[in-house]
């Protein structure tokens, strides 16, 4: 095979492939986007280092788009309980798509009979990660600091990191 051939053949190639990645998904299927998991530790990474900066023991949780944890960090020394707070604090935001601190401002009793369901909190701490183009891909709950303000803090410095990504 002589060179032009070979570089037809690449062409038309690459001219299908992009031909099928453009193809819309058919009728009975869903197309979803989510956060990575590279997204997702730099993230975690970029909160953990704020929380710390500010001398805060904490957990963080990071779900995808389906609410699974991509990333859970426990720093040292971290009290047991906020593994499953950092983790209520994230699926909230992820279910609500809105911060838990927003939760918390909910009227009752509309707010107290929300609070019944499984793995929800009212906490501050927990953040919703949007794509640029508005559409839910994941969440991130932080537990340990001393106020769920702090927690939010340093959870908005890893969406800050990873919003150029989105």
């Amino acid at each position: 095979m002589n060179k032009t051939t070979t570089a037809m053949i690449l062409a038309a190639a690459l001219a299908s492939g992009c031909a099928i990645a453009q193809t819309p998904p058919a009728a009975g299927l869903v197309t979803e986007r989510s956060i990575t998991l590279g997204a997702a530790m730099e993230l975690a990474s970029a909160a953990l280092e704020r929380c710390r900066a500010d001398g805060y023991k904490v957990t963080i949780t990071v779900l995808n788009r389906h609410t699974r944890p991509l990333v859970v960090l426990s720093d040292d020394g971290v009290n047991p309980h906020t593994i499953e707070n950092s983790m209520r604090k994230a699926y909230t935001a992820f279910t609500t798509r809105t911060s838990t601190a927003e939760m918390g401002k909910r009227p009752q009793p509309a707010l107290s009979g929300f609070m019944l369901l499984e793995r929800i909190t009212s906490i501050e701490g927990g953040l919703p990660i949007f794509a640029a183009n508005k559409e839910l891909v994941g969440s991130v709950g932080i537990s340990g600091a001393p106020g769920g303000e702090k927690d939010a803090a340093c959870a908005q410095v890893g969406l800050d990191k990873i919003a150029r990504n989105l």
